[in-house]
């Protein structure tokens, strides 16, 4: 695998632990720059919308340019938003900061993910994936944790510092490895980025891209809500809420770098079999999470069996839209991906406040994991060639 795809991962690592990092931080942000703890929340919740709506525009407006531009060019506008944001006492301004920098995450990672099949070869495009995404779960073990250590000992603008740090040598790599002319196919000269819209419309785009959205929708369902499953369900202290959610990351990281194995020859089956073990593992999970050394074990299986099969699909997603979208195919990854981060934990919360029990987070994955696993029906049974 050439080492640029690692230095893409080393960027995505950064990106991952600098949108979900601030979860840990609202407290002292909030007292630091004088607003509210919801208000705060904004600065979670705006970029999550920032990557949705991020990775079509910045795909349409950085695809116009060579991909060694577009990558730096993004992740140069990355780091300029944590510096401002660590260096300004305004509200308004590390909000700001904030949209900018999803905008340019999404930007990037629609940008790495449309241009795997030139960069590692079209038939790595699983595996290539498999190590971009390994960066989010890595983020989630490491860099998140680790964010919020700095942010209690040194303050929350070291947090922004770190992502600072690790993100320069990842665009001095990203310059030197992408040559000027890599990332694009020879049919990326012949379509328009306008006309690219147009393969939404083909049946086999449209249901990976459901089945990627369903099944990231499923693994964020429950996800979001495992820190409160952990101590209210199972009845555990606090002091074991990280040890789950690092459990839950551990696994996730395990379980990306073992579907990328065989992602490239085996995705259908990876697909087809996931959804049918998530919807096992997720049903199982609602049931025995009452017991903490069965939500332990579950937490670390289901992390691993939801990113295996949500890496997958993702290269799927890669290879059957670009095609037709070799500017756009990494874009309807990224917003795919991000859509199910968003409606999943909306489902599950709306799930919770109609029963009033937090287990309808772990139910309400066990019913997305029943559509993905309808949904696999429709997909491809071959992968289909990337000219």
């Amino acid at each position: 695998m050439p080492v640029v795809i690692f230095v893409l991962g080393v960027a995505v690592f950064a990106q991952g632990t600098s949108e979900f990092m601030l979860s840990g931080l609202l407290e002292p942000v909030a007292a630091d720059v004088g607003v509210s703890l919801g208000s705060a929340g904004l600065l979670t919740s705006l970029f999550a919308v920032g990557m949705i709506v991020g990775a079509p525009l910045m795909a349409m407006v950085a695809g116009r340019w060579p991909t060694r531009y577009a990558l730096t060019g993004c992740l140069s506008l990355f780091i300029a938003a944590h510096i401002v944001g660590a260096l300004t006492s305004t509200f308004g301004v590390l909000l700001a900061t904030r949209v900018v920098a999803a905008l340019a995450n999404a930007g990037f990672l629609a940008v790495a993910l449309a241009a795997l099949p030139a960069l590692a070869g079209p038939h790595r495009v699983g595996r290539a994936t498999s190590i971009i995404l390994s960066g989010v779960t890595l983020a989630c073990i490491a860099g998140v944790p680790g964010g919020a250590v700095l942010g209690q000992v040194l303050g929350w603008r070291s947090a922004f510092w770190a992502v600072v740090v690790v993100s320069v040598p990842a665009l001095i790599g990203t310059w030197a490895l992408v040559r000027t002319e890599s990332g694009k196919s020879e049919a990326a000269e012949g379509i328009s980025l306008w006309g690219e819209w147009r393969t939404l419309g083909l049946p086999q785009v449209r249901v990976v891209l459901m089945l990627g959205a369903v099944v990231n929708a499923a693994t964020f369902a429950a996800f979001t809500y495992l820190a409160v499953i952990t101590t209210n369900v199972s009845e555990a202290g606090p002091g074991w809420v990280p040890i789950m959610l690092a459990l839950f990351g551990i696994g996730s990281f395990a379980g990306v770098t073992l579907a990328g194995t065989y992602a490239d020859r085996s995705a259908h089956v990876i697909l087809t079999t996931g959804s049918v073990a998530l919807l096992i593992i997720w049903t199982t999970t609602a049931l025995l999470a009452a017991y903490l050394p069965a939500l332990l074990v579950m937490a670390t299986i289901s992390g691993a069996t939801s990113f295996a099969v949500g890496s997958t699909v993702i290269g799927r997603i890669i290879t059957t839209a670009t095609p037709t979208a070799p500017h756009l195919s990494g874009a309807f990854a990224t917003a795919a991906f991000n859509i199910g981060a968003a409606l999943g934990p909306a489902i599950a919360g709306l799930a919770i406040s109609t029963t009033g029990t937090t287990t309808s987070a772990l139910w309400t994955s066990a019913a997305l994991a029943a559509a993905a696993t309808t949904l696999t029906l429709f997909t491809p049974t071959r992968q289909p060639s990337t000219p």
